[in-house]
């Protein structure tokens, strides 16, 4: 039985965390329109690549527009409001556009969805810092990562299958789900901030890096530089990973023709499966390092998995490279909400959370912007060098990031 003691830091995590796991499943699960987006764009739309990276641009930037609102807004009215109230707004939104003929309408109103579904996000990470402390961060966000690729795992597939001949379904199944998904949100869980007051109803011990402040939140944040430092890098990081919902379908129709949808779906359900096999077993064993380090070591992941495409036309090395950058992706995920919940003020939880990932998401908005018009002058495949050296670029700057805080950290304990 010793074999499966990594396990046991599952069993007592708390409640509100199993049911965003939950609810994490079931809105994975449908999550059809995003990984299509850019071959919905270009194959049923009939935009240029060029055209969908602007496109899918303003989608991302919309979506950190709309970190920012749900940051400010989880700190302000509350964790569980901001996630019922918008998740129920943008769900709407795509059933609308399921009554939609191909028109300008349809690109304004997914951004305008992106914008308000993406407001939960800061709220729920809120929620879930308020629910836990340093030593079973790592656990509670590994778990809900590992929820959400559950649902990953069939999702994409099916809408690879679907995109075909009921390309306007994967809309109406991502608005059912994103509204069941909410419903143990509903039922279960309790509000763990207080209006009022501003402060947290779970946590009597508040580390150093935690305590309440007041005042502007971006002067806070600068602050403390391994948080911005680390927002800054990350727009490297998040370049290189937009690639995969917007080079990596655009070059498997290149590559495959009329099966690279179905081959993306199943790429993605890869991806799915190794989160919800490797998971557990990687951060039980990354989360004995400092999250900057690992940081550093998806990066290198990231490197070899996106760069080694240059090389390959055959749909197994496809396969490794998405084995090798989804063991990133795992790294990387858990161990940015983790380093993000250790310095942030139980005060400004919701907008540290968002104003960060805005920052980093500057990376996912120019991605698909400046690689369609790079595949425009250069070709396709000539975009994965490039994902290598940023890659590699992004771990350098997160190994000396870990010395400098590492040495700022020793100066401030001992006043040398």
């Amino acid at each position: 039985m010793k074999r499966f003691d990594f396990l046991k830091s599952y069993s007592k995590l708390p409640r509100n965390v199993y049911i965003l796991f939950i609810a994490n499943v079931i809105n994975a699960a449908g999550s059809f329109v995003y990984p299509f987006l850019a071959m919905f764009l270009t194959l049923k739309l009939g935009y240029s690549e060029y055209t969908a990276g602007i496109i899918l641009t303003a989608v991302i930037a919309s979506e950190g527009l709309g970190k920012l609102t749900g940051g400010k807004l989880a700190d302000w009215i509350g964790r569980k409001i901001v996630i019922v109230a918008l998740s129920l707004i943008a769900a709407s939104i795509y059933i609308i556009i399921v009554f939609l003929e191909a028109t300008i309408i349809i690109p304004v109103l997914i951004i305008i969805a992106g914008f308000i579904k993406s407001g939960a996000m800061p709220a729920i990470n809120a929620l879930t810092i308020d629910v836990t402390t340093k030593k079973n961060r790592n656990d509670a966000f590994s778990l809900l990562y590992l929820g959400q690729n559950l649902g990953y795992a069939v999702g994409p597939l099916t809408a690879g299958f679907l995109f075909v001949n009921y390309i306007y379904l994967i809309f109406l199944i991502d608005a059912v789900t994103t509204i069941l998904a909410i419903i143990p949100i509903i039922i279960f869980i309790k509000e763990t901030l207080y209006k009022k007051t501003g402060i947290y109803l779970t946590r009597d011990n508040i580390p150093i890096n935690e305590k309440p402040e007041t005042g502007n939140s971006l002067k806070i944040l600068f602050n403390k530089p391994v948080l911005y430092g680390f927002a800054l890098i990350s727009i490297l990081f998040s370049f290189v990973y937009a690639q995969s919902t917007f080079s990596l379908p655009l070059y498997l129709e290149k590559v495959f023709s009329v099966n690279g949808p179905k081959y993306y779906g199943m790429l993605m359900t890869v991806n799915a499966v190794v989160v919800i096999i490797m998971t557990v077993l990687l951060i039980s064993f990354m989360k004995k390092f400092n999250p900057i380090i690992n940081i550093s070591i998806s990066g290198l992941l990231f490197a070899v998995g996106f760069g080694m495409l240059y090389f390959t036309g055959l749909f197994v090395l496809f396969i490794i490279s998405t084995v090798i950058w989804t063991f990133g992706e795992i790294i990387h995920s858990v161990s940015s909400n983790v380093l993000i919940a250790d310095y942030s003020p139980v005060t400004h939880r919701g907008r540290f959370n968002a104003i960060i990932f805005f920052i980093s998401g500057v990376g996912f908005a120019a991605g698909p912007l400046l690689a369609g018009l790079f595949i425009n002058y250069s070709g396709i495949k000539n975009v994965w060098p490039y994902m290598f050296l940023l890659s590699i670029i992004a771990s350098i700057l997160m190994l000396l990031l870990y010395f400098i805080e590492k040495r700022t950290s020793k100066i401030a304990n001992t006043g040398k």
